[in-house]
């Protein structure tokens, strides 16, 4: 299971955008109602993992910089 596996992957930029959101979400996000949450019960190294694959689809979709400032507008 732990064998390197590419992925060749033609999505949409609205799509990359969605996924590193709920990635992003996902891996922050502490249970609710007694129950864990996504990042409770995965273990940290795979936490990175996802984080840096969500960041190299931003990045190489040029879309950081917007990603970013969503993020912001959404603490707001």
């Amino acid at each position: 299971m732990n064998e390197a596996v590419k992925v060749d992957l033609k999505i949409s930029r609205k799509t990359i955008l969605m996924l590193g959101s709920v990635l992003e979400h996902g891996l922050s996000s502490q249970g609710t109602d007694g129950l864990p949450g996504l990042i409770d019960v995965i273990p940290k190294d795979i936490v990175e993992e996802l984080r840096t694959i969500a960041g190299e689809c931003l990045q190489k979709a040029s879309l950081t910089e917007l990603s970013e400032k969503l993020r912001g507008l959404a603490g707001k």
